[in-house]
């Protein structure tokens, strides 16, 4: 019979792929200002593995009751850094030695999957509605878009930080 793995199976699985992620991940926020989303992202960060976490601009910090609501814990096991200025953010990435890629539609952007993120990247996301700022637009090695196939125009910031996340540490996984 088929069941769910318990606790020890559980941690045993995840411990295998840990193993296997090379690379380190870093996320740049900038001004996604949801809270609920900001928290989302720090979940999916944390269950991924993200190194570092730049906040700029309008994002909410860690301390703000509808990021706790949605993250629910998940920030204690993240680096996280806080910057005013989203040029601040750009330069810290850059010395802590990530190559910074923008997750935008944006003219010029590439499909993420076509784009190699092995070593260490940092992926930028930005604001719900206008999207990552220009300055940050600007300083990234390269653009990256998530394909879709559907009539809706764009996906919500925290999915697109989901996916964009787990495609980083997939293209590291050794081929089945």
């Amino acid at each position: 019979m088929t069941r769910s793995l318990g606790s020890t199976d559980l941690k045993r699985l995840h411990r295998e792929w840990r193993r296997q992620a090379p690379g380190r991940v870093g996320l740049l926020l900038d001004s996604v200002a949801t809270p609920a989303n900001v928290g989302s992202i720090l979940r999916t960060a944390a269950a991924m593995r993200v190194d570092d976490v730049w906040f700029c601009g309008q994002t909410p910090d860690t301390g703000h009751p509808g990021v706790g609501k949605t993250a629910l814990g998940s920030e204690r096991y993240l680096t996280v850094h806080r910057t005013e200025k989203p040029s601040d953010a750009v330069a810290q990435v850059s010395a802590a030695g990530y190559r910074l890629l923008a997750v935008e539609l944006a003219q010029g952007a590439e499909p993420i999957h076509a784009v190699d993120l092995s070593g260490s990247v940092c992926l930028a996301v930005g604001h719900e509605d206008r999207g990552v700022s220009t300055l940050v637009l600007e300083a990234a090695e390269r653009r990256v878009f998530i394909p879709q196939l559907g009539k809706i125009g764009s996906l919500n910031v925290a999915t697109a930080a989901s996916i964009a996340i787990y495609e980083a540490r997939r293209q590291g996984w050794p081929a089945p």
